[in-house]
C-alpha cells in the first residue's frame, strides 16, 4: 500500500480529540434525537458500504457517507467533525484496507458499532501477492493483476464489492448486524437483503452469460481493482501500474502491456471515472487500442454510467463484452 496516503496515528489522534471537543454541544441533543427518533443513524466509509447500508436499511436508516461524490476514496482525509461523528453515530459501516484514514479514525475513535464488511466474507490474494510469477499462464493467471499492493493486514484484496457474489455476501452479513443493531425493524432488514441479495444473484448471471464466449479473455485497467470480477468470470486482467489509478507505469511494464495486447488479442485499455485518462490514451495510442471506462464504482458521479451500483456495473459488462468481443 503506499505509505503516502497514510495519515499519522498521532495525527488522527488530535483529530478525534479536536473532534469530540467540537461536538461536544451537539452531541447530547443528537442522541437524544435519535432515542426519540425512528430512524438508525448510519456512517457509511464510502460508496459501496453506503449503497448496501440504503438498500438494505431503507426508511429506517439515516445514512451519512465519508467519501462525497467525485472524491478518491483512497486519499481522503477527515475533517475533525467527520472524526468525532463516528463515536455518536448509531452503526457504522466500513472496508478495511481501503481508506486508512478511515481504518486509523475508527481504531480511534473507540466506536464499539462499527462493522468491518472484510470480515463479512473471504479476502483473496491477487497477482502478485498470490505468487502470479509462478503462474501457468504466460503472463498472467486468470484475474491476474499485476503489481497488486492493496488490501489489509493479512494481504488480502479488498476490492469485493466488484464481484456481484461476494458483495451478496456482505449484503448478507449487513442485514444480520442491522438486525441486531435495531432490532424492532429486524424483519424489514431481512426482506430488503433478500430482495438485494436477488438483485445481485441477476447481475451475477447477467455476467457469467455475457462473458461465456468471447474473443479474447484479456483486459488492461490502469487500477488493478477487477481481480474477484476477472477471477469470478474467467478473465485475465492485466494491470498497468497496479492498485494506484495515478501511478505512472515503468517502462518495461509498458513494454510488457504491448506484447500481452499483441499476444492476446487486446483491444481496449481501461481508466476510470475518478482518476486521470492520460496513462491509459497514451498507451492506447503507442498501441493502437481503444480507450473506454470500466468504473471501480468507488463513487458514483455525474460521469457514472449509471445513477446506482447495479447499473455501473451493468454499464461496466457492456464494456467488457464489447472489448472482449463477445458472442
Amino acid at each position: 500500500m503506499n505509505v503516502s496516503r497514510l495519515i499519522p496515528t498521532a495525527a488522527v489522534a488530535g483529530a478525534v480529540a479536536l473532534g469530540l471537543t467540537a461536538l461536544t454541544a451537539c452531541s447530547s441533543s443528537d442522541a437524544a434525537d435519535r432515542k426519540n427518533g425512528d430512524k438508525l443513524d448510519v456512517v457509511a466509509s464510502f460508496y459501496p458500504m453506503q449503497f448496501l447500508a440504503e438498500r438494505i436499511g431503507g426508511d429506517h436508516v439515516s445514512v451519512t457517507t465519508l467519501t462525497k461524490p467525485g472524491v478518491e476514496p483512497h486519499d481522503l482525509e477527515l475533517s475533525p467533525r467527520q472524526i468525532g461523528g463516528l463515536t455518536d453515530a448509531d452503526y457504522i459501516l466500513y472496508l478495511k484496507g481501503i481508506q486508512p484514514a478511515v481504518d486509523d479514525a475508527i481504531a480511534q475513535s473507540g466506536a464499539k458499532d462499527a462493522v468491518d464488511a472484510a470480515k463479512l466474507t473471504t479476502l483473496e490474494k491477487h497477482g502478485t501477492e498470490a505468487g502470479a510469477d509462478d503462474h501457468d499462464h504466460e503472463h498472467g493467471a486468470e484475474g491476474d493483476d499485476h503489481g497488486h499492493e492493496h488490501g489489509d493486514e493479512a494481504g488480502g484484496d479488498p476490492h469485493i464489492w466488484l464481484d456481484p457474489v461476494k458483495y451478496a455476501e456482505v449484503a448478507e452479513g449487513v442485514g444480520k448486524s442491522l438486525e441486531k443493531a435495531d432490532p424492532d425493524h429486524a424483519a424489514d432488514y431481512r426482506k430488503n437483503t433478500r430482495t438485494l441479495v436477488t438483485e445481485l444473484n441477476g447481475l451475477d448471471k447477467a455476467f457469467e452469460d455475457g462473458l461465456r464466449n468471447t474473443a479474447t479473455k484479456t483486459f488492461i485497467t490502469t487500477h488493478s481493482a477487477f481481480g474477484y470480477l476477472a477471477e469470478r468470470y474467467g478473465l485475465v486482467q492485466e494491470g498497468i501500474a497496479g492498485v494506484d489509478p495515478e501511478a505512472e507505469p515503468s517502462p518495461a511494464r509498458i513494454d510488457e502491456i504491448h506484447t500481452i495486447a499483441k499476444k492476446d488479442r487486446a483491444t481496449t485499455v481501461f481508466f476510470e471515472t475518478l482518476a486521470s485518462d492520460r496513462t491509459a490514451k497514451t498507451l492506447a495510442r503507442d498501441t493502437g487500442l481503444r480507450t473506454d471506462v470500466l468504473d471501480p464504482l468507488e463513487g458514483i458521479t455525474d460521469k457514472s454510467e449509471g445513477a446506482d451500483y447495479t447499473e455501473v456495473m451493468r454499464a461496466n459488462l457492456a464494456a467488457l463484452q464489447k472489448a472482449l468481443g463477445a458472442k
